[in-house]
């Protein structure tokens, strides 16, 4: 299998639409998490959509994608009956987990310090994602228009 960190994004989007890696088979379906600041989805602006690297159901659209600050692809909503919710109580916490309502793959985890208009934090493994630009309006300067919530300013 490919080496996924040796993999960016490019004009075709970004993850691979084959076979899934070993990190992205530890994430999806061993709840594992991806280091902090690894992805390059973090740095994704183009408009697009986000779909799950399993399966490939659409779970968030470029509208909804921020910077949190957190090191992990953050939306504030996500695609309706996508992702589904359950209680995480591992590593001595009690957090949501967020996977695909679809396959069930661990995506990463929801949170209730989020902006507006949600107050939700989908913070998400870039590895469970599958990023396909919007052939229309994906530029490689970056299209997407989005709030970076660690600054306060639009971008």
């Amino acid at each position: 299998m490919a080496d996924h960190a040796s993999e960016s994004c490019g004009a075709g989007g970004c993850g691979p639409r084959g076979p899934l890696t070993l990190e992205q088979e530890q994430i999806l379906f061993g709840h594992g998490t991806e280091y902090p600041g690894s992805s390059p989805l973090n740095h994704e602006k183009r408009e697009g959509a986000y779909h799950c690297a399993a399966c490939g159901a659409l779970l968030f659209r470029s509208a909804t994608k921020y910077e949190s600050g957190s090191g992990w692809p953050s939306f504030w909503a996500a695609e309706p009956d996508a992702v589904a919710t359950r209680r995480d109580s591992s590593h001595g916490m009690v957090r949501t987990e967020a996977h695909c309502a679809q396959c069930e793959g661990h995506l990463g985890h929801v949170f209730t310090d989020g902006p507006p208009p949600t107050g939700l934090r989908y913070c998400m493994n870039g590895l469970a994602l599958d990023f396909r630009p919007d052939p229309q309006r994906a530029t490689s300067a970056g299209g997407a228009s989005y709030v970076d919530h660690s600054s306060g300013w639009a971008s």
